[in-house]
């Protein structure tokens, strides 16, 4: 058997319950994930420390923070250590994290836990998909990494849930226990997913790139793929052999952009303004904005767009390998600029219940747009978009540039929200989701039922076209110009 028969071999296997269990484990990062970008904005009006305008924005955004420098020390970490250990290391930093968000004795000590979460956030957003992307068998591969956003929307619901209930049952605890408990639950699906992932394979291209031979049989048997000792070590020999490819050729390069104006774009028209900031939005609307049962008709609010969101991904997952990437991307930006020009028309004319409903209108239906087409998207082609030798760091400078993204925009949403207004807000959101849809209704391939390596050849042959035709154009304009020149 060759490299070439045992990559079709892969990808033309079917996604069983092995692959299913697999992706759940990889994927329990992308709930704490979740949980730990959403629990903030449950006990944010809970926490008794005085906070300035900007200290109130790193609370929140300090995971993001983390995160972009977790993405970035990621990268060439997994594609030197490989994918499993580090999604180990961050099952620990996760838990570690939580306990000390529980235990803080002041505001300092919290704002550095939350930005020790981020390194964890920022590291298995980096990673989850490419491991995915390299067991995934490719009619099921947007699917399985998938779920890693439905992993993500469901923590986030599950957060809200908790935090509502907690507050029901223990009122009186609220602004002394409640929000340390809310913070410090994580570190229970932490530790759950520290001990599986210790039991996880490694990634079988990973290891053909790396020639570890021994590893690599015993992950193919895990996926029920039967190859001997003699062919593990050839195929071995022939990836060493291909060890001279550079690294970051045009179709890489060319990959990297669009898919990094993805990741900018999906942060930067607000979808995690009603997650990390719903219940301070709504909080006010309710009542007089003061006291505990404001607080937790936000977070009621805030639960019910986080849960149209973890249904509709399902949706996503389902149709993902059918519809495709493109397929669904032209409808996800352009559904979200609408819902967003709505909650800015709400917030701008309607008062009291009207607005209310206008804006829970507006964020669901802007929730069921991104979670269709843009939220699962953008990880889905982060592990789908470059090749194996590369994939790690590609997929951390990817994930970079969400959590910058990310954190740009949630520090300074609380002096932006109160210098021009909600309304003023959500029109530009509307804005850069417009242009994001024209943006990407020209740049995006399709890539549904493609193998990885196809897709890497897709864009080297896309990169090489576009070099003949500059050389044409340069070619025609200097004859144009020599021509000008005789007359």
């Amino acid at each position: 058997m060759s490299e070439e028969e045992l990559l079709k071999k892969m990808d033309s296997n079917v996604a069983n319950r092995v692959y299913w269990s697999l992706t759940l484990l990889a994927t329990i990062g992308g709930f704490l994930f979740g949980y730990d970008t959403a629990d903030i904005g449950t006990a944010l009006d809970l926490i008794p420390y005085h906070l300035s305008a900007f200290a109130l924005g790193y609370l929140v955004a300090g995971a993001s923070l983390g995160a972009a420098i977790g993405a970035i020390l990621a990268g060439p970490l997994t594609d030197r250590y490989g994918r499993k250990s580090i999604l180990i290391v961050d099952a620990l930093i996760y838990a570690i994290g939580a306990v000390v968000s529980a235990l803080t004795v002041n505001a300092d000590v919290l704002l550095v836990a939350r930005t020790f979460i981020g390194l964890a956030v920022g590291a298995d957003s980096a990673i989850a998909t490419a491991y995915i992307a390299e067991y995934a068998p490719k009619g099921k591969r947007g699917s399985l990494e998938m779920l890693q956003e439905w992993m993500i929307t469901f923590a986030q619901t599950v957060s809200y849930i908790i935090g509502f209930a907690i507050l029901f049952m223990a009122p009186s605890l609220a602004f002394n226990y409640d929000w340390r408990i809310i913070l410090g639950l994580a570190a229970i699906p932490a530790v759950v997913g520290l001990v599986f992932r210790t039991r996880m394979p490694e990634s079988p291209r990973w290891l053909m790139v790396k020639g570890k031979t021994e590893r690599l049989r015993q992950t193919l048997s895990y996926l029920r793929i039967n190859v001997s000792e003699d062919e593990v070590e050839r195929i071995s020999r022939e990836v060493r052999n291909e060890e001279n490819r550079p690294k970051f050729s045009p179709g890489v390069k060319r990959a990297f952009v669009v898919a990094g104006l993805w990741m900018m774009f999906q942060q930067i028209t607000g979808i995690n303004i009603p997650f990390y900031y719903g219940p301070k939005i709504f909080a006010p609307m309710f009542g007089s904005g003061s006291g505990l049962s404001s607080v937790t008709d936000g977070i009621l609010a805030t639960l019910i767009i986080s849960a149209t969101q973890t249904l509709i991904v399902l949706a996503a997952i389902k149709y993902v390998d059918s519809i495709g990437r493109r397929g669904l991307g032209k409808v996800g930006y352009l559904g979200m600029a609408l819902f967003m020009a709505i909650g800015g028309v709400s917030a701008l004319l309607l008062k009291g219940t009207a607005e209310v409903a206008g804006l829970i209108v507006s964020f669901i239906g802007f929730m069921i747009f991104f979670g269709l087409g843009v939220g699962g998207i953008g990880w889905t082609i982060q592990g789908e978009y470059f090749p194996t030798h590369v994939r790690g760091t590609m997929a951390s400078l990817l994930a970079f540039i969400n959590w910058m993204s990310n954190f740009a925009l949630i520090e300074v949403f609380p002096a932006w929200y109160h210098t021009v207004g909600l309304g003023e807000v959500m029109f530009t959101f509307a804005g850069l989701s417009f242009l994001a849809w024209v943006i990407f209704l020209f740049l995006l391939p399709e890539t549904k039922g493609m193998s990885v390596e196809e897709i890497n050849s897709m864009f080297e042959s896309m990169s090489r076209k576009e070099e003949k035709e500059n050389y044409a154009t340069s070619d025609l304009n200097k004859g144009e110009g020599k021509g000008e020149r005789n007359q």
